[in-house]
């Protein structure tokens, strides 16, 4: 994971491990959460967990991260012989640390069955102490892979003394890795009904798309330009109700920092991040090649960029990636025809490259087994970015480069069940729109000012009909991001300087008739800058209609943590 590249290459990849040996550096999703230190924090909450003790099985311990030839590890998972289903609930926990000294930020992620449960980046490592941060994520929706054992696979490359001349001198931070499932016993209270309004049960299958060049073992799939496909062909069980598609699409390489990339028209200046094909990217899903949804990709920004800013807290989900929900139910009754059907991933404007995980969600008709129905509208179409150029000069080149990309759509449909008919319309706007403002000495290079903003928007209301009830669920999704790079300044180790501002935010509401069934809110707001004094905030707040709220603000001056409110510490359980 690099910082800016193309003219400040050479200087930013000395700078940067020139930094390693001062610096303290980044991250965690932890409750770390002790002022006066350096130690990697976060203000995200813990997952909610019921009342009661959980089942805990031990996924692995201690795996180790120090070469190349410890990238892939598999181990072996056992369903907790002291409890059985079903289960209110089930966390995915999982504990990293770092030894103090020198070390990349890496890309680490763990399966079970080739299905993503976790998916992240690590810290750079303290100067001299060990560093540590925990991560969880529910995963109940994942319980049918754990009815039965099963192998699992956890990838986090990294190198030492094996790492390419002048990295295998220079390099020294090894990771190690434990993980668990903790399985919560559904209690008295805990109502297991099928409420076909609600998506209150979990899935009754998972099926995860597999790489065809993994050899059995889903690696996250690369996918390296526009045309590239994350593609796998299934024959699915023939009662499908409902189906939904869980996405993750990482940046990497030259689209690290894609949201700051140019168009190719402009290659001749692209001095900053060295990027083109616009800063418009989203993951588009398709069915037997047919436009079938859309799962906007997120401006993850990762600690090596730049290492002096992100201390000691990382940017919003840069320990911990929140996947993206796709409704997949208007083509349940084409997915349950009995016939072989292809799902794909692809990156619009990918310029290389992103990693890529998917899993598919599936929930059956227990009272049949084939359901009828049919595809009744799909007008989703390939995106149209429309881009706008306003500059002045020619050594000396000012002015906003802009990209949108406005677009609504539609897709609906029916399943016939033995329950009656069920229709399902998807309605969704798309809303894109970014600004480069950009102040370039394209003859000399002396001065490099871009000032990145990003807005991306996904609304969906999807109605769901059936003869018992109408249930409208109303989704809002945006993850803004500005970054204000510039160049140069004297005074920064790495010689220019970056401010960055993140706002990950989604709206969830489920409506019966007039009647406002559940909802739920987050906010996750970051901003982090290494202008002098280098200072850092966040503040996590939700709350939703089972009462639980919660509120979070730490902050740091000087790469020490220097707030953390009251809201940070709320009871768990």
């Amino acid at each position: 994971m690099n910082p800016p590249r193309r003219f400040l290459r050479g200087v930013v990849v000395a700078a940067a491990l020139t930094s390693l040996f001062f610096s303290t550096n980044i991250l965690a999703q932890s409750t770390n959460r002790q002022i006066g230190t350096q130690f990697e924090v976060t203000a995200d909450p813990l997952v909610q967990r019921p009342e009661g003790k959980p089942c805990v099985v031990q996924l692995f311990s201690n795996y180790t991260f120090a070469f190349f030839s410890d990238t892939t590890q598999t181990f072996q998972f056992t369903p907790p012989s002291n409890c059985s289903g079903p289960f209110e609930k089930v966390v995915f926990e999982a504990d990293f640390s770092e030894n103090g000294g020198v070390q990349f930020d890496r890309t680490a992620s763990i399966y079970l069955a080739n299905t993503n449960l976790y998916f992240g980046t690590t810290p750079e490592p303290l100067a001299t102490l060990t560093n540590t941060w925990h991560v969880e994520r529910d995963v109940s929706d994942y319980v049918a892979l754990m009815n039965v054992p099963q192998q699992g696979t956890i990838v986090l490359g990294n190198c030492t003394t094996d790492c390419p001349p002048p990295y295998n001198t220079l390099l020294n931070g090894v990771f190690t890795v434990n993980a668990n499932l903790q399985f919560y016993p559904a209690g008295k209270h805990h109502s297991d009904r099928h409420d076909h309004g609600q998506q209150n049960r979990p899935p009754d299958a998972v099926l995860p798309l597999v790489q065809s060049s993994g050899g059995g073992i889903n690696l996250p799939a690369f996918l390296f330009s526009p045309t590239d496909q994350f593609s796998t062909t299934f024959t699915l069980p023939t009662n499908i109700e409902r189906v939904y598609l869980d996405v993750v699409a990482q940046s990497q390489s030259t689209d690290e920092q894609w949201y700051a990339c140019f168009p190719n028209d402009l290659a001749n200046i692209n001095e900053v991040y060295g990027c083109g094909n616009t800063d418009f990217r989203e993951t588009e899903v398709t069915i037997d090649g047919t436009p079938a949804g859309i799962s906007p990709v997120s401006p993850w920004v990762y600690t090596g960029f730049l290492p002096d800013q992100w201390v000691p807290m990382p940017g919003a989900q840069t320990l911990q990636f929140v996947p993206y929900r796709v409704n997949l139910t208007p083509f349940a009754s084409q997915l349950s025809d009995g016939n072989p059907h292809t799902i794909s991933l692809s990156v619009f404007n990918d310029d290389s490259y992103f990693a890529a995980t998917a899993s598919l969600l599936l929930f059956l008709d227990s009272g049949s087994t084939q359901v009828t129905g049919a595809v009744t509208k799909n007008t989703l179409t390939a995106p149209s970015p429309v881009v706008t150029e306003n500059l002045q000069g020619t050594s000396t080149v000012t002015g906003t480069i802009g990209v949108t990309s406005d677009r609504r759509f539609t897709i609906a449909g029916y399943v016939n069940t033995s329950h009656g008919k069920v229709a399902t319309a998807l309605s969704q706007h798309q809303d894109f729109s970014s600004t480069q403002t950009i102040d370039f000495d394209t003859v000399n290079f002396s001065v490099l000012d871009q000032k990145t903003s990003v807005q991306n928007n996904v609304s969906s209301t999807t109605t769901v009909s059936s003869q018992d009830s109408t249930v409208v669920t109303r989704d809002d999704f945006s993850f803004p991001i500005t970054v204000d790079f510039i160049f140069p300044v004297s005074a920064s180790p790495f010689g220019f300087t970056v401010a960055t501002t993140q706002q990950y935010h989604t709206d969830d509401q489920v409506w019966e008739g007039r009647h406002l069934a559940s909802f739920n809110s987050v906010t996750n707001s970051v901003k982090a800058s290494d202008v002098s004094p280098a200072s850092s905030s966040q503040n996590y707040t939700s709350f939703d209609s089972d009462g639980q709220f919660y509120n979070c603000q730490i902050a740091s001056k000087n790469n020490t943590l220097t707030k953390v409110t009251r809201g940070c510490n709320p009871d768990h359980h």
